[in-house]
């Protein structure tokens, strides 16, 4: 006679099996496990909170953190777990789980060795990252590992490591041609959603351009988070495929193909950390171009003193190293320094930026001048890249495609064939910042203006942020309007302005003589 998946009555499966009740409880991308303090397998067994453990169900199997309860949110013999792990085993309320010991984790001895400032080889990272992408390793062990990279603890040999590692624990696309051109920023610039615009018109231009974006990290949008106000971004490696077989491009949340899960696992913790390490940066960068298929990548490096990268020093050393670690992976990249100094467009926020890229694609009169030309020069620089178009055409092509309305076509059509256009939301609570004296703005602090559009509640309020009037340059009046937060609840409004109560020179005006 069998009892729990067939295992024999008193066998230690069944010993260590519990029911499950389902909570509804979220913790972002990590499995946790929630058990009575008085559970029978935690006394036999000696789990405790914090506790890495296995939990398995038909198959399947996770590596979770031991929360413990106490009370009658579970009953005796119950567990409950969060919502990734209930994805991960495909669990229904009900089931039976078995709860045992992991796998030794033989990476750490590694990790240990990269905290003490020792150099890791080839070996040695793929451990790393196969460990990150079974999901053996807990969110402390992830954050020390960030940390250890930080700053400049990788060097080149390293970082190519790392990249080829991240590589070798996901999927790599194949397409029946060539060149398969992308592109991407460097980030760390308020409002500068050029992937929108490059992409259609790079299709449109008969190139192939399978785009894969991030969500934000440390930023109030990321490309991933604008594009999903207009139209579905999480579709899988399939759907994928058929959007560009069908159109040349798409514009994709790079999350849901999980080409780079290993990638996906190490944002997940910079995020909340806020950290976003040069090394890192790189290996993240071109491991999600090479998983992809992506042959050729252009590069748009924002240099600005309140920008990711603060100086032409910075971004020639990062340029250096983004060059020789993707020849190293057969990747060829051109990388393009440009202005860091303020924001791109006038929207601060994925709804805010969507109707900048809008405005831009359907040539209305009121785009922002500064976000068309940016992406025009990127996509000059991709179609030239590509070979396709002799004789430095590709600028003059580009603008064309904009001017006459095949980029809008071809944007409305990959928004259509990844599930279907709309329109993006607008915010209920707006409350303008305006200028007290008379005089020209000269200075932007991009990270604090960043911030508050974050405390305003994006991304994840969709239409929340920071519709900006004010760029370098302008000549303003007392009561003149320099940007107006948009939020979607007054508490987040008020959080913004609380934070701007404390800072000086967000926009910083100087008066005429």
């Amino acid at each position: 006679m069998s009892d729990v998946h067939g295992a024999a009555p008193g066998s230690a499966e069944t010993r260590n099996s519990l029911t499950l009740r389902y909570l509804g409880i979220y913790t972002y991308r990590e499995a946790i496990v929630f058990m009575r303090t008085d559970c029978h397998i935690c006394r036999s067994v000696g789990f405790t909170v914090q506790s890495r453990v296995q939990v398995s169900r038909g198959g399947r199997t996770v590596i979770a953190t031991v929360n413990m309860v106490d009370g009658d949110l579970l009953a005796e013999g119950e567990a409950s777990l969060s919502e990734s792990a209930w994805e991960a085993l495909g669990a229904n309320p009900g089931d039976a789980i078995v709860v045992s010991h992991p796998p030794p984790i033989g990476s750490l001895s590694h990790l240990r060795a990269k905290i003490y400032g020792e150099r890791l080889d080839e070996p040695a990272m793929r451990s790393i990252i196969g460990d990150v992408a079974a999901g053996y390793y807990s969110d402390l062990h992830l954050a020390a590992f960030v940390t250890a990279c930080a700053g400049e603890r990788l060097d080149i040999d390293e970082t190519v490591a790392l990249t080829r590692a991240m590589i070798g624990v996901g999927t790599r696309l194949a397409w029946p041609r060539s060149p398969i051109m992308d592109k991407h920023s460097v980030g760390g610039l308020p409002g500068n959603r050029t992937t929108m615009l490059v992409v259609p018109i790079v299709a449109a231009a008969g190139l192939t351009i399978p785009k894969t974006s991030s969500r934000a990290i440390t930023s109030p949008a990321g490309t991933a988070d604008t594009m999903e106000t207009l139209a579905p971004v999480v579709l899988d490696v399939a759907a994928m495929r058929r959007v560009v077989e069908r159109e040349g491009g798409c514009i994709v949340w790079g999350g849901s193909v999980a080409l780079s899960p290993a990638d996906d696992v190490l944002i997940g913790v910079e995020r909340p950390l806020d950290i976003d390490s040069e090394g890192q940066l790189v290996a993240s960068v071109l491991s999600k171009k090479a998983a992809v298929g992506s042959t050729h990548v252009v590069i748009d490096m924002p240099i600005g003193s309140t920008a990711k990268v603060r100086s032409a020093a910075t971004a020639e050393r990062l340029g250096a190293r983004l060059t020789a670690v993707a020849e190293a992976i057969g990747i060829t990249v051109r990388v393009l320094p440009s202005d860091g100094s303020q924001p791109v467009g006038r929207g601060i926020g994925p709804a805010l930026e969507a109707r900048d890229v809008l405005k831009v694609l359907r040539g209305e009169h009121d785009a922002p001048p500064d976000l068309r030309s940016r992406a025009l020069r990127l996509a000059a620089a991709v179609l030239d890249l590509s070979g396709a178009f002799p004789n430095d055409a590709g600028a003059a092509t580009a603008a064309a495609i904009l001017d006459d309305g095949r980029a809008w076509r071809k944007f409305v059509a990959i928004c259509e064939s990844q599930g279907g256009m709309r329109e993006p939301p607008t915010a209920g609570h707006r409350r303008p910042v305006v200028a007290h004296q008379r005089g020209r703005v000269v200075a932007i602090d991009n990270r604090r203006l960043a911030r508050m559009a974050k405390l305003a509640g994006a991304p994840q309020a969709p239409a929340a942020g920071i519709e900006f009037f004010s760029p370098i340059g302008t000549e303003v009046e007392p009561g003149q309007s320099l940007f107006v937060v948009h939020a979607q609840a007054p508490g987040e409004l008020d959080y913004a302005f609380d934070y701007l109560a404390g800072q000086q020179d967000v926009v910083r005006i100087e008066e005429r003589a």
